[in-house]
């Protein structure tokens, strides 16, 4: 902020530091945790149709999408799953390519966009921080004991001991435990497209020049991720009474 503002300006306050109001001590916070940092690849084979004749490949932007990525505790598999979205901008002659001349021929550019799907399975050999293991639901059913009158047959004195099936009781504990999650880092793709179908246009076209339709793609996809898992861990929190300050503007603090 420039002087010549807080000279002109008579309702300038310069600011003074504010020292929150804070817990002091041991105390308990939830946050998200790490739990492991992984350097993945996936390898993808497609084969791509355009839906016209295309003379060559200007450029392709490419981003990765994550649409699973899911820890299946209490083991350490980690399944995560997919895919690359291409758009691709191409050259597509425009008008009759039988025009051609030995010379020229006319394009127009044009877009197509795909996605190219993936899927591995992985293991986490080694955590940065162990993940909170889920606690397992339970049933248990339990009875009471009730005597019964026996019906003619039996002795007069007897009596049916055991359970009464009219009844039904049950205990049950059901725990909502912390789902680990994803969060994608970095990605690097090499990539190789080419034509399988190529065709050379007539003589009159300039040389070498011909269209295609369909390419076969192999694909290299190196990515990071990063699992992290919601936990509660336990912090130290002090303060410095001496960098306690005033929020308000006195007068004197214009300019």
């Amino acid at each position: 902020m420039s002087d010549s503002y807080k000279e002109n300006n008579e309702s300038y306050c310069k600011p003074k530091h504010h020292h929150p109001n804070v817990n002091i001590g041991k105390l308990v916070t939830k946050v998200p945790v790490v739990l492991a940092e992984l350097a993945l690849t996936a390898d993808m084979t497609a084969k791509i149709t355009f839906p016209e004749p295309v003379l060559e490949i200007k450029d392709v932007k490419k981003r990765v999408k994550i649409t699973q990525c899911r820890l299946l505790l209490p083991s350490n598999k980690l399944f995560v799953s997919g895919f690359v979205r291409k758009n691709i901008q191409y050259a597509s002659p425009s008008g009759d390519i039988e025009h051609a001349t030995s010379k020229s021929i006319a394009s127009d550019l044009h877009s197509y966009t795909v996605d190219i799907p993936f899927q591995l399975v992985t293991e986490i050999e080694r955590y940065l921080s162990s993940p909170v293991q889920p606690q397992m639901n339970s049933r248990e059913e339990f009875d009471f004991f009730v005597s019964q009158s026996l019906p003619s047959g039996f002795p007069e004195k007897d009596e049916l001991l055991s359970s009464d099936l009219s009844q039904f009781h049950q205990s049950s504990t059901q725990y909502y435990n912390e789902l680990p999650y994803c969060e994608l880092v970095s990605s690097k793709i090499i990539e190789w497209d080419e034509a399988i179908d190529r065709k050379m246009i007539g003589k009159d076209a300039p040389l070498a020049e011909g269209v295609f339709r369909t390419i076969e793609e192999k694909m290299v996809l190196d990515f990071t991720l990063r699992v992290i898992q919601d936990q509660q861990i336990r912090v130290a929190s002090t303060t410095n009474d001496d960098h306690h300050h005033r929020h308000d503007c006195d007068e004197d603090d214009h300019y």
